[in-house]
């Protein structure tokens, strides 16, 4: 073996070990957003859930509302 091929040999070797720690901090920074992406998108997921239940409950309050004012106008036409 010549010099050259072994200091060929150890600058890929180093190169190598660069791009493994290097690999490391990328997996890890795509981990992170991914996390925070998905937590990110739970929150809103459940605020607009915990909204849409509201909103269903109002209007079910209101068209109940309604329904009784006009049961109770129904009823008390005859009596007239």
């Amino acid at each position: 073996m010549t010099i050259s091929f072994i200091k060929l040999v150890a600058l890929f070797v180093i190169f190598s070990t660069g791009l493994l720690s290097s690999c490391a901090e990328f997996k890890e920074a795509g981990r992170t957003i991914g996390h925070t992406t998905r937590n990110v998108t739970r929150e809103i997921g459940h605020g607009t859930r915990d909204a849409a239940k509201e909103i269903g409950h109002g209007t079910k309050r209101v068209v109940n509302s309604i329904g009784q004012e006009t049961s109770g106008e129904t009823e008390s036409a005859p009596d007239e």
